[in-house]
């Protein structure tokens, strides 16, 4: 891992995001767990580079994102979507993720944790945080499509990246 200075980075995370996807990871060197992701953003908020992810409150990984001030998002690459597949669909509650998948954990300078796999880490610090609620939708249909039977409403964190790493 290299660091990557943040104003230098080039993704396009519209791709990056909805389409490689990215695994959302939380904890420290003794416990933390990790699930995929494929909605969020990145931005420009409160005069600091951030990023914006959605974490249901059932996943495991939620326990870890509250617990801790930061988390890290880990961009694979599309050729590691057997990874990306295998962290969305099981729960770190049940099996060890780290071990199915052959995922390394790498440890930042500040604790938090990373995998060799990464072509891309962002580290990231916690700003703001926020369940969302049904009474904040414009368009009721969302909460059918993507609330009703697929679990509870996603908290909304928003986070200060300060630093990034590559490969």
């Amino acid at each position: 891992m290299k660091k990557v200075e943040i104003k230098d980075l080039s993704e396009n995370f519209f791709e990056t995001i909805g389409k490689e996807w990215m695994l959302i990871t939380a904890g420290t060197k003794e416990q933390f767990n990790t699930m995929t992701a494929s909605w969020g953003g990145i931005g420009w908020l409160w005069n600091k580079p951030v990023v914006f992810v959605f974490v249901r409150p059932e996943r495991y990984t939620f326990e870890f994102t509250e617990k801790n001030d930061s988390f890290t998002l880990a961009f694979l690459g599309k050729e590691h979507r057997n990874i990306y597949n295998f962290c969305g669909s099981h729960s770190g509650r049940d099996s060890d993720k780290v071990k199915a998948t052959g995922l390394k954990p790498l440890f930042t300078e500040s604790g938090n944790v990373t995998f060799e796999q990464a072509r891309l880490t962002l580290e990231c610090k916690k700003l703001y945080a926020e369940l969302l609620s049904p009474d904040g939708f414009f368009d009721s249909s969302l909460i059918e499509k993507w609330y009703n039977e697929h679990g509870g409403m996603h908290k909304m964190y928003v986070a200060e990246i300060v630093s990034a790493f590559g490969k």
